[in-house]
Protein backbone atom coordinates (compact mmCIF):
# COMPACT_ATOMS: atom_id res chain seq x y z
CA UNK A 1 0.00 0.00 0.00
CA UNK A 2 1.17 3.50 -0.74
CA UNK A 3 2.20 5.87 2.07
CA UNK A 4 -0.14 8.34 2.97
CA UNK A 5 2.68 10.77 4.60
CA UNK A 6 1.00 14.13 3.89
CA UNK A 7 -2.08 13.26 3.44
CA UNK A 8 -5.66 13.65 5.20
CA UNK A 9 -7.96 11.52 6.24
CA UNK A 10 -10.70 13.59 7.18
CA UNK A 11 -9.35 16.09 9.68
CA UNK A 12 -6.67 13.84 10.50
CA UNK A 13 -3.17 14.89 8.69
CA UNK A 14 -0.72 11.95 8.24
CA UNK A 15 2.80 13.42 9.65
CA UNK A 16 5.06 10.13 9.35
CA UNK A 17 4.91 6.36 9.88
CA UNK A 18 5.59 4.53 13.06
CA UNK A 19 5.54 0.89 12.63
CA UNK A 20 3.79 -1.08 9.79
CA UNK A 21 3.08 -5.08 10.16
CA UNK A 22 1.29 -7.88 7.67
CA UNK A 23 -2.15 -6.43 8.06
CA UNK A 24 -1.51 -2.44 9.42
CA UNK A 25 0.27 0.42 8.86
CA UNK A 26 0.70 3.00 12.11
CA UNK A 27 1.26 6.69 10.81
CA UNK A 28 1.33 9.73 13.67
CA UNK A 29 -1.32 12.01 12.74
CA UNK A 30 -2.12 15.77 13.56
CA UNK A 31 -5.88 15.87 14.69
CA UNK A 32 -6.79 19.63 13.29
CA UNK A 33 -9.93 19.46 15.13
CA UNK A 34 -8.74 19.29 18.98
CA UNK A 35 -5.12 20.65 18.02
CA UNK A 36 -3.00 17.25 19.20
CA UNK A 37 -1.28 14.15 18.12
CA UNK A 38 -2.72 11.20 17.23
CA UNK A 39 -1.94 7.82 16.34
CA UNK A 40 -3.53 6.33 12.83
CA UNK A 41 -3.71 2.73 12.55
CA UNK A 42 -4.16 1.59 8.93
CA UNK A 43 -5.65 -1.41 7.81
CA UNK A 44 -3.59 -3.08 4.68
CA UNK A 45 -6.86 -3.70 2.52
CA UNK A 46 -4.19 -5.29 -0.19
CA UNK A 47 -4.06 -8.47 2.09
CA UNK A 48 -8.16 -9.14 1.50
CA UNK A 49 -9.60 -10.52 -1.19
CA UNK A 50 -11.86 -8.52 -3.39
CA UNK A 51 -14.59 -10.80 -2.89
CA UNK A 52 -14.61 -9.67 1.34
CA UNK A 53 -13.54 -6.22 1.46
CA UNK A 54 -17.40 -5.32 1.40
CA UNK A 55 -17.90 -7.99 4.20
CA UNK A 56 -14.36 -6.53 5.93
CA UNK A 57 -16.05 -2.72 5.93
CA UNK A 58 -18.97 -3.74 7.48
CA UNK A 59 -17.36 -5.82 9.95
CA UNK A 60 -14.86 -2.91 10.88
CA UNK A 61 -17.45 -0.72 11.80
CA UNK A 62 -19.11 -3.12 14.15
CA UNK A 63 -15.56 -3.84 16.10
CA UNK A 64 -14.19 -0.33 15.86
CA UNK A 65 -17.60 0.96 17.92
CA UNK A 66 -16.85 -2.16 20.48
CA UNK A 67 -13.28 -1.39 20.76
CA UNK A 68 -14.62 2.16 21.49
CA UNK A 69 -16.40 1.00 24.25
CA UNK A 70 -13.47 -0.57 26.10
CA UNK A 71 -12.27 1.84 29.00
CA UNK A 72 -9.38 0.73 31.16
CA UNK A 73 -6.04 2.40 32.15
CA UNK A 74 -4.13 0.19 30.20
CA UNK A 75 -5.59 -0.25 27.45
CA UNK A 76 -5.24 2.17 24.48
CA UNK A 77 -8.13 4.14 23.97
CA UNK A 78 -9.78 4.11 20.12
CA UNK A 79 -10.76 7.75 19.84
CA UNK A 80 -12.43 7.84 15.81
CA UNK A 81 -12.84 4.93 13.03
CA UNK A 82 -13.34 5.75 9.06
CA UNK A 83 -12.40 4.72 5.66
CA UNK A 84 -10.46 6.31 3.36
CA UNK A 85 -11.28 5.37 -0.35
CA UNK A 86 -12.50 2.06 1.22
CA UNK A 87 -9.40 1.40 3.42
CA UNK A 88 -10.57 1.03 7.47
CA UNK A 89 -8.63 3.12 9.96
CA UNK A 90 -8.95 3.38 14.07
CA UNK A 91 -7.87 6.43 15.61
CA UNK A 92 -5.77 5.86 18.49
CA UNK A 93 -3.86 7.60 21.58
CA UNK A 94 -0.67 8.75 20.61
CA UNK A 95 1.72 7.02 22.75
CA UNK A 96 5.88 8.16 21.98
CA UNK A 97 7.59 6.17 24.60
CA UNK A 98 8.11 2.88 22.22
CA UNK A 99 7.16 -0.16 23.20
CA UNK A 100 8.20 -3.27 25.41
CA UNK A 101 9.60 -5.14 22.19
CA UNK A 102 12.29 -2.31 22.83
CA UNK A 103 13.53 -3.33 26.02
CA UNK A 104 14.21 -6.54 25.39
CA UNK A 105 17.54 -6.02 24.38
CA UNK A 106 18.29 -8.33 27.77
CA UNK A 107 17.18 -10.11 30.34
CA UNK A 108 14.59 -9.01 32.85
CA UNK A 109 14.57 -9.97 36.36
CA UNK A 110 11.64 -12.17 37.00
CA UNK A 111 10.10 -10.15 39.61
CA UNK A 112 10.30 -6.73 37.52
CA UNK A 113 8.92 -8.82 34.15
CA UNK A 114 6.12 -10.05 36.38
CA UNK A 115 5.50 -6.33 37.72
CA UNK A 116 5.41 -4.92 34.32
CA UNK A 117 2.91 -7.29 33.09
CA UNK A 118 0.40 -7.08 35.66
CA UNK A 119 -0.97 -4.11 34.34
CA UNK A 120 -1.58 -5.82 30.53
CA UNK A 121 -3.19 -8.74 32.53
CA UNK A 122 -5.45 -6.50 34.78
CA UNK A 123 -6.40 -5.21 31.47
CA UNK A 124 -6.35 -8.98 29.40
CA UNK A 125 -8.82 -9.49 32.71
CA UNK A 126 -11.52 -6.87 31.84
CA UNK A 127 -11.80 -7.23 28.49
CA UNK A 128 -12.27 -10.79 28.76
CA UNK A 129 -14.99 -10.29 31.22
CA UNK A 130 -16.82 -7.67 28.97
CA UNK A 131 -16.26 -10.64 26.27
CA UNK A 132 -13.29 -9.40 24.23
CA UNK A 133 -10.19 -11.88 23.46
CA UNK A 134 -7.17 -9.66 21.83
CA UNK A 135 -5.81 -12.82 20.42
CA UNK A 136 -2.51 -10.84 19.20
CA UNK A 137 -1.06 -10.39 22.38
CA UNK A 138 3.03 -9.70 21.83
CA UNK A 139 5.85 -7.33 23.02
CA UNK A 140 4.98 -4.89 20.13
CA UNK A 141 1.58 -4.17 21.18
CA UNK A 142 2.94 -2.96 24.40
CA UNK A 143 3.47 0.48 24.82
CA UNK A 144 5.01 2.21 27.11
CA UNK A 145 4.38 5.87 28.04
CA UNK A 146 6.53 8.57 29.12
CA UNK A 147 6.00 7.48 32.91
CA UNK A 148 6.84 3.70 32.15
CA UNK A 149 3.43 2.37 32.21
CA UNK A 150 2.69 -0.45 29.83
CA UNK A 151 -0.72 -0.24 27.74
CA UNK A 152 -2.17 -2.82 25.41
CA UNK A 153 -3.12 -1.76 21.65
CA UNK A 154 -4.38 -3.79 18.63
CA UNK A 155 -7.28 -4.82 20.16
CA UNK A 156 -10.35 -5.72 17.22
CA UNK A 157 -7.55 -5.74 14.90
CA UNK A 158 -6.97 -9.98 14.49
CA UNK A 159 -11.30 -10.11 15.20
CA UNK A 160 -11.21 -7.67 12.26
CA UNK A 161 -9.17 -10.35 9.95
CA UNK A 162 -11.36 -13.38 10.95
CA UNK A 163 -13.95 -14.62 9.36
CA UNK A 164 -17.14 -15.87 11.91
CA UNK A 165 -16.03 -19.65 11.02
CA UNK A 166 -12.64 -18.35 12.79
CA UNK A 167 -11.33 -18.41 9.33
CA UNK A 168 -8.75 -16.23 7.96
CA UNK A 169 -10.20 -13.57 5.39
CA UNK A 170 -6.90 -12.37 4.27
CA UNK A 171 -6.60 -13.23 -0.03
CA UNK A 172 -3.52 -14.73 0.95
CA UNK A 173 -4.62 -17.08 3.78
CA UNK A 174 -2.23 -15.53 5.74
CA UNK A 175 -2.47 -16.60 9.84
CA UNK A 176 -4.19 -14.53 12.42
CA UNK A 177 -1.54 -13.82 15.23
CA UNK A 178 2.41 -13.85 15.51
CA UNK A 179 3.52 -17.54 15.41
CA UNK A 180 5.85 -16.70 18.00
CA UNK A 181 3.44 -15.71 20.34
CA UNK A 182 0.34 -17.65 18.78
CA UNK A 183 -1.24 -20.39 21.47
CA UNK A 184 -1.48 -24.01 19.65
CA UNK A 185 -5.53 -23.59 19.12
CA UNK A 186 -5.08 -20.12 16.98
CA UNK A 187 -2.96 -22.27 14.29
CA UNK A 188 -6.94 -24.04 13.87
CA UNK A 189 -8.78 -20.46 14.36
CA UNK A 190 -9.77 -21.61 17.81
CA UNK A 191 -8.87 -18.12 19.85
CA UNK A 192 -10.12 -18.72 23.44
CA UNK A 193 -9.42 -16.32 26.21
CA UNK A 194 -6.60 -19.02 27.56
CA UNK A 195 -5.04 -18.10 24.34
CA UNK A 196 -4.04 -14.68 25.29
CA UNK A 197 -2.75 -16.55 28.22
CA UNK A 198 -0.62 -18.64 26.48
CA UNK A 199 0.55 -15.32 24.55
CA UNK A 200 1.29 -13.54 27.76
CA UNK A 201 3.29 -16.98 29.24
CA UNK A 202 5.75 -16.14 26.00
CA UNK A 203 6.47 -12.74 26.48
CA UNK A 204 7.38 -13.33 30.64
CA UNK A 205 9.47 -16.37 29.24
CA UNK A 206 11.22 -14.01 26.92
CA UNK A 207 11.45 -11.50 28.86
CA UNK A 208 13.25 -13.13 31.71
CA UNK A 209 15.26 -15.20 29.42
CA UNK A 210 15.74 -13.33 26.71
CA UNK A 211 14.70 -16.00 23.91
CA UNK A 212 11.19 -17.13 22.69
CA UNK A 213 10.59 -20.57 23.88
CA UNK A 214 10.28 -22.14 20.55
CA UNK A 215 11.36 -20.57 17.07
CA UNK A 216 12.24 -21.43 13.73
CA UNK A 217 12.26 -20.89 10.35
CA UNK A 218 8.50 -21.30 9.13
CA UNK A 219 5.04 -20.69 10.57
CA UNK A 220 4.87 -24.15 10.38
CA UNK A 221 8.02 -25.52 12.21
CA UNK A 222 7.04 -23.35 14.94
CA UNK A 223 3.85 -25.27 15.23
CA UNK A 224 5.49 -28.36 15.35
CA UNK A 225 8.26 -27.74 17.46
CA UNK A 226 4.74 -26.25 20.19
CA UNK A 227 3.13 -29.78 18.91
CA UNK A 228 5.83 -32.28 19.85
CA UNK A 229 8.61 -30.95 21.77
CA UNK A 230 8.37 -29.94 25.46
CA UNK A 231 8.92 -26.58 26.71
CA UNK A 232 12.36 -25.55 27.07
CA UNK A 233 13.18 -25.44 31.04
CA UNK A 234 14.11 -21.79 31.85
CA UNK A 235 15.56 -23.01 34.89
CA UNK A 236 18.54 -24.03 32.34
CA UNK A 237 19.44 -20.74 30.78
CA UNK A 238 18.37 -19.10 34.53
CA UNK A 239 19.33 -21.56 36.93
CA UNK A 240 18.72 -19.60 39.72
CA UNK A 241 15.16 -18.29 38.82
CA UNK A 242 12.34 -18.74 41.47
CA UNK A 243 10.02 -21.83 41.53
CA UNK A 244 7.21 -19.67 41.77
CA UNK A 245 8.03 -18.19 37.85
CA UNK A 246 8.57 -21.96 36.71
CA UNK A 247 5.29 -22.99 37.54
CA UNK A 248 3.47 -19.93 36.14
CA UNK A 249 5.75 -20.43 32.83
CA UNK A 250 4.62 -24.29 32.94
CA UNK A 251 1.05 -23.71 33.35
CA UNK A 252 0.60 -20.68 31.00
CA UNK A 253 2.04 -22.58 27.98
CA UNK A 254 0.59 -26.39 28.63
CA UNK A 255 -0.33 -27.39 24.87
CA UNK A 256 -4.21 -27.98 26.08
CA UNK A 257 -5.97 -24.55 26.51
CA UNK A 258 -8.51 -26.47 29.35
CA UNK A 259 -5.08 -27.21 31.45
CA UNK A 260 -3.92 -23.10 31.99
CA UNK A 261 -5.52 -20.68 34.86
CA UNK A 262 -9.01 -20.73 34.52
CA UNK A 263 -9.01 -17.07 34.25
CA UNK A 264 -7.29 -13.52 33.99
CA UNK A 265 -7.99 -13.55 37.46
CA UNK A 266 -6.04 -16.23 38.28
CA UNK A 267 -3.12 -15.22 36.40
CA UNK A 268 -2.83 -11.88 38.27
CA UNK A 269 -2.90 -13.77 41.83
CA UNK A 270 0.11 -15.75 40.62
CA UNK A 271 2.16 -12.82 38.79
CA UNK A 272 1.66 -10.86 41.70
CA UNK A 273 3.13 -13.43 43.81
CA UNK A 274 6.26 -13.78 41.64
Amino acid sequence: MNSLIGQDLGHYHIVEQLGEGGMATVYKAFDTHLERDVAVKVIRVDQFAPAVLEQILKRFEREAKLLARLSHPNIVGVIDYGAYKKIPYLVMEYLPGGTLKGMLNKPIAAAEAARLLLPITRALDYAHRQGMIHRDVKPSNILITSDGEPMLTDFGIAKLLEGDGGQTLTATGMGIGTPEYMAPEQWVGKATAASDQYSLGVIFYEMITGRKPYTADTPAAILLKQMGDPLPSPKTIIPELDEKAVKFLYKALVRNPEDRFSSMGDVIGELTAI
